[in-house]
């Protein structure tokens, strides 16, 4: 499986907290945990020419990571259209955290995506409520994040398909943190937890998720779907014959 892991990588080069807890990126911290002898990993930033996602790199994965912040204005919208294509051909799509605001998100969601915030130092702690799911396969009833920066409802999102996991945080909000969808042949993962200044991916139950999500969402291999005008498979009488 060929996984590509794209990383905004504006806060770790700017902000020197970020730096120190992801001192070579987000995307690498990723990258640690996800490589395996059955995983092959890449990885791609916002400042690399097309963003670090070419037609042939894009073409060549099966599951990519997404992760962006302040910077989602920037993505140029004809990359946007590819990624978008490719998770229609099958494409798995995992979003974490902040990604919710990406371009490709909202796209794919056709909704605001929008929510509350607030950064306080809070406790989370993300129960499992589909413990069927292959997802959550590993972790127990709940995951407790010790701090982490709030995502409150109403969550401006479809209702997902899945519904994996859900958040409190102590401050006494709620929110849907696991979700699914399929959009064409592809299937995508909306993955809460992961703000920048807090080491979330270092958290073994957060990298078991994402490793399983990662798996969930591989391509099923099948001849992509046909659409527009078709001949017929069968003989077509015309009409009124043999009457």
């Amino acid at each position: 499986m060929r996984v590509l892991i794209w990383n905004e990588y504006r806060h770790e080069q700017h902000n020197e907290k970020v730096a120190n807890i992801y001192p070579q990126g987000i995307h690498h911290a990723l990258q640690s945990f996800l490589e395996t002898d059955d995983i092959a990993v890449e990885t791609a930033t916002l400042d690399e020419p097309d963003h670090g996602i070419t037609e042939e790199r894009l073409a060549n994965t099966d599951v990519m990571i997404w992760w962006g912040h302040m910077a989602h204005h920037e993505v140029e919208d004809h990359i946007v259209e590819k990624v978008h294509q490719r998770v229609l051909e099958g494409m798995g799509l995992i979003v974490l955290h902040s990604g919710h605001f990406s371009k490709i998100f909202q796209k794919l969601m056709g909704t605001s995506c929008d929510l509350k915030w607030r950064e306080a130092d809070e406790k989370e702690r993300m129960w499992v409520v589909d413990p069927t799911h292959p997802i959550v396969e590993g972790i127990g009833e709940y995951i407790e994040i010790e701090k982490e920066e709030m995502y409150g409802e109403h969550f401006d999102i479809p209702a997902p398909d899945e519904l994996v996991l859900v958040s409190w945080f102590e401050g006494g909000e709620v929110f849907r943190s696991g979700c699914t969808y399929k959009r064409g042949h592809g299937k995508i993962f909306y993955f809460r937890p992961g703000h920048e200044s807090y080491p979330t991916y270092y958290h073994k139950d957060v990298q078991l998720v994402i490793q399983n999500a990662v798996r969930w969402a591989q391509p099923v291999e099948r001849t992509i779907s046909t659409y527009g005008n078709a001949k017929a498979i069968e003989e077509i009488k015309s009409k009124g014959e043999g009457e």
